[in-house]
């Protein structure tokens, strides 16, 4: 998982937090993850991910936050962040069939054609319904040259 520092980019002002005299956005953790979605929606992924990586760092274990963390750093090309990311989330819930074909695309586009093989694999074998998922798994098995039949 990332562990950047203040989001100097995501527009966020900052306030003293804990005696410390650290830094961080305005708000609680609630306001991050909403003003992260906005972000990444007006399409500035690497604002985004900075600001979500605080609120994941903030709460751990919500898996909204991890999601939208891992999408905008997969939209921001931090790959292998997005593949971390991802997979926190497909470990904490292998059913995920959103978690997986995350997983398996940010491992494709970071090189790991194997690893994104077998996620995508799990996603399509979850939800063969998504014409998206087979796409992508028939793409990545095509760079890998092993066909539509190889696993």
């Amino acid at each position: 998982m990332s562990t950047a520092g203040p989001p100097e980019d995501a527009g966020a002002e900052t306030t003293p937090e804990g005696a410390a005299g650290r830094t961080g956005p305005e708000g609680g953790v609630y306001e991050w993850y909403r003003r992260g979605l906005d972000l990444l929606g007006s399409g500035d992924p690497a604002a985004a991910a900075t600001l979500l990586s605080r609120a994941a760092e903030a709460e751990p274990g919500s898996r909204s936050v991890l999601e939208a963390l891992a999408r905008a750093q997969y939209d921001a090309g931090r790959y292998r962040e997005a593949v971390d990311s991802f997979g926190e989330l497909a470990a904490v819930n292998p059913t995920d069939d959103y978690a997986q074909f995350g997983l398996g695309l940010a491992a494709s586009r970071a090189g790991d054609l194997e690893t994104a093989a077998e996620h995508l694999a799990l996603a399509v074998a979850m939800r063969p319904d998504l014409p998206h998922y087979a796409r992508a798994l028939r793409g990545v098995r095509a760079r890998r040259g092993s066909g539509p039949g190889a696993a």
